[in-house]
C-alpha cells in the first residue's frame, strides 16, 4: 500500500499507478457532480464550460449559502455542508464522464459496478471511497467554491471546489481490475455458503 498526493489534472500514468488499498489525498481542484448534472450532460446534450479533463469528481449535491461575490467566495457561494452521495445509481455515467470529459477519478460512497470497472481498466481511472457520515469532515477540506455551471439544476449544479488536504481517501477500484467491493461480495458469498452448508441447506 502506498499514499499518493495528487494535484489534478493528472495523467493516465498517475492514475494507473494507483492500486486497491492505496490512499490518496487531493489538492487543488475537485468537481462536484450528481444525478441531474449527468442526466443533462449525457441524456439531454447540454455542455459545460468547465474543463474536467484529468480531474476528479465527487458525487455530491452540497448544502451551500448564497453570499456576495468576493475574493473568498468567487462563485457567490459559501460551503455549508459538502457531503457525499451514494454512487451506484450513477453507474451508467462513468464511461461518458471519462470518454467525453476526460475525468480520471470518481470520489463517492458505496462503490460502482462492473461497467465502471471496465471503463477504469480501458480508459485509465479509479474510484476513491469515502465512508458515509463524514460530511462535516469533508467540508473542512474545502477552501472555497471557485465556480459553478448548470446552476439552474441547483443544488445538483456542476461545482468547482478548491480543496486542501482532501483525504486520505481509499482506492477502492483501480485501473487493473482490482475492487474492494468485488472482494467483499466474494468473501460474503463464501461465508454464506459455509453457513448454509453447516445447517445442511443445499444451495444447488
Amino acid at each position: 500500500m502506498a499514499h499518493h498526493v495528487l494535484n489534478p489534472p493528472i495523467t493516465e500514468a498517475q492514475v494507473r499507478a494507483l492500486r486497491v488499498n492505496d490512499t490518496v489525498t487531493l489538492e487543488g481542484t475537485l468537481f462536484g457532480i450528481r444525478d441531474a448534472t449527468q442526466i443533462h450532460l449525457f441524456d439531454r446534450g447540454r455542455k459545460t464550460r468547465l474543463d474536467l479533463a484529468g480531474h476528479a469528481v465527487i458525487h455530491t449535491a452540497p448544502n451551500v449559502q448564497k453570499v456576495p461575490v468576493s475574493a473568498a467566495h468567487p462563485a457567490g457561494y459559501a460551503p455549508s455542508c459538502i457531503g457525499t452521495t451514494t454512487s451506484d445509481r450513477m453507474e451508467r455515467f462513468t464511461r461518458p464522464l471519462m470518454a467525453q470529459n476526460g475525468v480520471r477519478l470518481i470520489v463517492g460512497k458505496g462503490g460502482l459496478r462492473d461497467a465502471s470497472a471496465a471503463a477504469f481498466r480501458e480508459l485509465g481511472g479509479a474510484y476513491l471511497a469515502i465512508i458515509g457520515g463524514a460530511a462535516a469532515l469533508e467540508t473542512t477540506w474545502i477552501e472555497a467554491i471557485e465556480d459553478v455551471d448548470l446552476d439552474d439544476l441547483h443544488p445538483e449544479s456542476l461545482w468547482k471546489f478548491r480543496v486542501r488536504g482532501f483525504g486520505p481517501l481509499v482506492v477502492a477500484m483501480d485501473s487493473h481490475g482490482g475492487s474492494l467491493y468485488a472482494q467483499v461480495r466474494s468473501d460474503s458469498q463464501g461465508r454464506r455458503a459455509k453457513a448454509l452448508a453447516s445447517l445442511g441447506v443445499k444451495t444447488k
